[in-house]
């Protein structure tokens, strides 16, 4: 067994078990501020603590251990086909170890062959730098929270959004609205303005790799992220859709370039169990840092 792969697994293991701190701040900081005998705060209270019991145990978080996306940031020359040929073995060992439930199916037949492993499973995404560094981003994204993602053409007649902010502000939170509860909430919203079909939903997932408490660079995002957030929480929808002030936890909100003829909105949900962990590897494939 490589280094690599030792790291790899790792990986997996704490991404499935153990939320990342700025996700768990968040978890902790609404049930601060939901109303004490709710069941609001009742279903905060259990999250919270199989948050506690998932770490203790090292066990998955959730019986949906999700669709298992990597991104690598690596050097010119990274060898690519090694890497993704280490993490398909990695995938296949941690299942074994139980750190991944065995929950990827053969699309047609519905036949579980155990592994975890086959096509577009695990999804890997490389992008090289001009810097030495290589760091490996890991995302469990569940099967629920997916069902409810969502993608908006404007102009959209239905909701008066326009082709403009206000009109994605309103398409967001239609997703929002649409959803309640049912994406295992309460939620962060990842979001592409732009883009097509396929290049929104995927650009829309890799805000999920932002930490929760960050601000947006861009002043007019950045206010649409915070208003997303409040005006959600402001819906009553609350966590698992009992109902109280915790819908969102963040909204997080990319641009893209798109074609003159289509304006495409990309919303990605993710649910309170936000698995998404990283790692800077050595040249050796140890793990020199981790990053959430």
């Amino acid at each position: 067994m490589s280094l690599l792969q030792d790291s790899l697994i790792e990986l997996i293991r704490r991404t499935s078990a153990e939320i990342p701190d700025d996700v768990h701040q968040g978890i902790v900081q609404s049930l601060e501020n939901e109303k004490k005998g709710t069941i609001a705060e009742s279903a905060l209270k259990i999250i919270e603590r199989n948050i506690e019991l998932a770490k203790q145990k090292s066990q998955p978080i959730c019986q949906d251990t999700g669709s298992i996306i990597f991104y690598v940031e690596c050097p010119v020359g990274f060898d690519q086909i090694t890497f993704e040929e280490t993490a398909r073995e990695a995938v296949q060992l941690a299942t074994k170890k139980g750190y991944l439930r065995q929950n990827s199916v053969d699309s047609l037949t519905g036949k579980n062959d155990g592994t975890n492993v086959g096509p577009g499973s695990p999804n890997i995404h490389f992008h090289q730098h001009r810097s030495a560094e290589t760091s490996v981003s890991l995302v469990l994204k569940g099967g629920g929270c997916e069902n409810v993602g969502a993608q908006y053409s404007l102009p959209n007649e239905k909701l008066k959004a326009n082709r403009d902010l206000d009109g994605c502000r309103r398409v967001i939170l239609d997703a929002v609205l649409q959803a309640q509860g049912k994406g295992c909430g309460p939620g962060i919203l990842g979001v592409c303005i732009g883009g097509d079909r396929a290049s929104g939903y995927e650009f829309s997932k890799q805000q999920f790799l932002r930490k929760i408490p960050d601000r947006n660079p861009n002043p007019e995002l950045d206010k649409l992220e915070q208003d997303i957030v409040e005006t959600a929480n402001a819906l009553g929808i609350g966590p698992m859709g009992f109902g109280g002030k915790t819908t969102l936890l963040g909204a997080k909100i990319g641009v893209a370039n798109r074609l003159p003829a289509s304006f495409f909105v990309s919303v990605s949900y993710m649910c309170w169990a936000f698995r998404r962990q990283g790692v800077e590897i050595a040249a050796d494939g140890k793990i020199n840092r981790w990053l959430y």
